[in-house]
């Protein structure tokens, strides 16, 4: 009675519950700017997160820990299998961002740009992206300084970031044992604003003035640096969508408050916010086609 007490008064059709959701260190700021505008419309309801990296949203959606899991990341083909022989139907599936990964170096640094060979070269010695040897000191960068070996930051194992990186800069391949893992790109940057000789990747949006992204060279040698357009059309080579994971049946509507959710991050307020975060929003067609196949106005 006295918890009650402390509750507003809502009415039939007011927007009342807890969300929890698991999954993505890269997008809890993100997610929980959205929680706070959800319970500034809503009072009566609260997003509840635990960032524990990407890989921790598939078994906790399979298992019913959660119905909500942000991935920067898609599924795999064996997560996405998990969950649908758990339920029977596979997960939903919502874009809610677009972001890049960013190979970062010391703001003095003077490298400008990289092949992705050169990126595979650096942070892999199984060299699947096609470089002939090994790059492990900046000399072979064509640079005089900094000198000596190149310091390799990233991210740990079960972050998105960690596993996108793997599978389409190093090409399938695997990182360097001497590799500095962290737990969130913001100590990766961290690491590379501190010291004039590392290198590291991260998310665009942890973007600092102690660091630079360099550009990115195609097979022409054509540079295309991680700016929001190239970002959004797919151009740069390493954009990537961030994702919302909802386990919904077939032929059911959302739940209000994840329906509630789901319309603020759709909305333009929720995709100003993207872009307020470092994040790049989604194409207005993307909005649409998303808002519509799930039942919500097209307004927003």
């Amino acid at each position: 009675m006295v918890l009650a007490a402390w509750l507003p008064l809502a009415s039939a059709d007011e927007v009342v519950g807890t969300l929890g959701a698991i999954g993505s260190d890269t997008l809890a700021g993100l997610m929980l700017r959205w929680g706070e505008q959800l319970t500034e419309r809503h009072p009566g309801v609260r997003l509840q997160l635990q960032a524990s990296g990407s890989a921790s949203a598939p078994p906790a959606l399979s298992a019913g820990t959660t119905r909500l899991g942000p991935m920067s990341r898609p599924m795999t083909s064996e997560e996405w299998r998990r969950f649908t022989e758990r339920y029977g139907y596979p997960p939903t599936e919502i874009e809610i961002a677009r972001d890049a990964l960013v190979v970062v170096v010391h703001r003095h640094n003077p490298l400008a740009s990289l092949s992705l060979a050169t990126v595979d070269a650096i942070f892999s010695d199984t060299r699947r992206c096609g470089s002939s040897h090994d790059i492990t000191h900046w000399r072979q960068l064509g640079i005089d300084r900094p000198v000596g070996r190149i310091e390799l930051q990233g991210r740990n194992a079960a972050s998105g970031t960690h596993d996108l990186f793997r599978r389409r800069a190093l090409c399938d391949g695997y990182f360097r044992v001497r590799i500095d893992e962290h737990p969130g790109s913001a100590a990766v940057v961290e690491a590379v604003a501190s010291s004039w000789s590392a290198m590291g990747y991260a998310g665009l949006n942890h973007l600092t003035p102690g660091i630079r992204a360099l550009a990115l060279r195609d097979d022409e040698g054509y540079e295309v640096a991680p700016q929001p357009a190239k970002v959004r059309s797919g151009a740069y080579p390493l954009a990537r969508t961030l994702y919302l994971y909802i386990n919904l049946p077939p032929g059911e509507a959302l739940p209000t408050p994840e329906r509630a959710l789901v319309e603020q991050i759709l909305s333009a307020e929720g995709q100003a916010t993207v872009a307020e975060l470092g994040f790049v929003t989604l194409p207005e067609a993307t909005l649409i086609r998303q808002r519509r196949q799930l039942g919500l106005e097209d307004g927003g």
